[in-house]
């Protein structure tokens, strides 16, 4: 019987990674991820389908419910910088996991709020919680899944997010006016629970991670074994990367090595895209109310801008890897651009209306999983997670502005027509800076190209 192989020398877990199909592991990591950014996705727009219902109960002012729909955006951007800085230090399964069951509490401690002062508090303490999903999740897909699919699969799973914010507003068109409000929370607190309980037995640690940070060795064996059960590993394999570890503060590393402009010029689409992204979340379903539409009627009018992005995040993925980023999220801004402006047009009927949120939200939802692919291929291993985090941290001051700064406007006795138009301004700036961004894009990052399935080059297998 011929010897298993064994592999003595160095071992690149990234090439690894790439040089191997999919194994049902892997599978199994982004579906938790997805799930995750569906927890995240629904409760982040919870407070948008609960408007209706709670807006006139607590007779909550136009300029009051922006400043509540801000709130939770308002932790979620310090959850966005600082946990994701403390995950390129710890790892992300334990900020993941332990976010998961931070959100769950303070969710349920939402539904029980009993004023407006108490509802802001506990939403800004929840976002912090809810900021560490998506830059972890995404960082963990980037890091198990092969370069040659790399793109196309974060955009897939970060449609995670946008799935659950649809089946929230899908939820809640019943669950609000037969149940209340409040048990649109309830609701979204008791699935992190158990997504919480379900990740600390099943969610691995990234690989690059424990081994920039020369965490034992055995624990990286463990895992690539769940990859490949077939590789035999020795005592003496050393596991690499191709990054060294970096010292310093890792924030500032953003801006080295060529990355300034490339940052900069992310940082600006994460804020014009999740202003348009989160003023369309909140107001939306509120405003159809507005113009004369049932309760539930508003709310599915909120969730087809959600079942635009998870088609559009699917589509565009596919044209992503055969165009690259920059046309098409320039054309997928650019339509959106004149959707939103439609959104507003006065006596559109109920059919066009569902339409044209239908595109704006493929051009926006869809479009954002776009950008979060493109940063996590951006950024090496040791930065990605801080890079991302960094992008979503920024663009959290855009979804902040967005809601807060419509309720102003509405204050002012704006019409509805007139904010579209305003909210079609930030979409063509999405637009232009996107053709910025082919300066900073290298060629593999803006046109990811297809790697052939290859044996990971080790050491030769000793001679018998």
């Amino acid at each position: 019987m011929k010897n298993p192989r064994k592999f003595d020398a160095a071992l690149d877990v990234a090439q690894f990674i790439d040089e191997r199909k999919l194994s049902a592991f892997q599978l199994g990591v982004f579906i938790l991820c997805g799930v995750c950014l569906m927890l995240d996705g629904f409760d982040v727009q919870a407070m948008g389908y609960a408007g209706p219902a709670i807006k006139p109960e607590w007779h909550i002012s136009d300029p009051a419910f922006g400043r509540l729909l801000s709130a939770a955006l308002k932790g979620v951007l310090v959850g966005s910088l600082f946990l994701s800085y403390l995950a390129d230090k710890i790892g992300r399964r334990p900020i993941l996991i332990g976010s998961c069951f931070f959100f769950s509490l303070t969710t349920i401690a939402t539904a029980r709020a009993t004023s407006l002062d108490q509802l802001m508090v506990i939403r800004f303490i929840a976002g912090i919680g809810l900021g560490a999903i998506m830059p972890n999740s995404m960082a963990l897909v980037s890091e198990y899944t092969p370069k040659r699919l790399r793109v196309i699969n974060m955009m897939i799973v970060s449609n995670g997010f946008t799935i659950g914010a649809a089946l929230g507003g899908f939820l809640a068109s019943w669950m609000v006016p037969h149940l209340g409000w409040r048990s649109i929370f309830y609701f979204g607190g008791a699935l992190p629970l158990l997504g919480g309980i379900a990740m600390l037995f099943l969610l691995p640690e990234s690989l690059q991670f424990l081994v920039l940070k020369r965490k034992p060795a055995h624990r990286v064996a463990a895992w690539l074994k769940r990859i490949d059960s077939s590789v035999a590993l020795s005592p003496s394999t050393e596991f690499t990367i191709p990054e060294k570890p970096r010292t310093g503060f890792t924030f500032w590393k953003l801006f080295e090595d060529g990355r300034a402009l490339g940052t900069i010029l992310i940082w600006l689409v994460y804020f014009m895209n999740l202003l348009n992204l989160y003023f369309l979340q909140g107001w939306l379903p509120t405003l159809a109310k507005a113009a004369g539409f049932s309760t539930s009627t508003a709310v599915l009018i909120g969730s087809m801008n959600q079942v635009g992005g998870v088609i559009g995040a699917l589509l565009l993925g596919w044209f992503v890897r055969r165009s690259g980023f920059v046309p098409v999220l320039t054309v997928s801004f650019l339509m959106a651009c004149v959707a939103i402006a439609l959104i507003g047009h006065p006596g559109l009927p109920g059919v066009l209306l569902f339409v044209v949120t239908f595109l704006a939200g493929f051009g926006v939802t869809g479009g954002q999983a776009g950008i979060n692919a493109m940063t996590g291929v951006y950024y090496p291993t040791d930065l990605r997670s801080t890079g991302l985090g960094a992008g979503l941290g920024i663009g959290r001051i855009g979804s902040i502005v967005g809601p807060q700064l419509a309720g102003d406007l509405l204050g002012r006795h704006w019409s509805s027509q007139q904010l579209f138009y305003a909210a079609a301004g930030p979409a063509l700036a999405s637009a232009v800076i996107m053709i910025g961004m082919r300066r900073v894009l290298k060629p593999g990052t803006e046109k990811p190209e297809a790697t052939p399935l290859a044996e990971p080059r080790l050491a030769p297998e000793p001679r018998s």
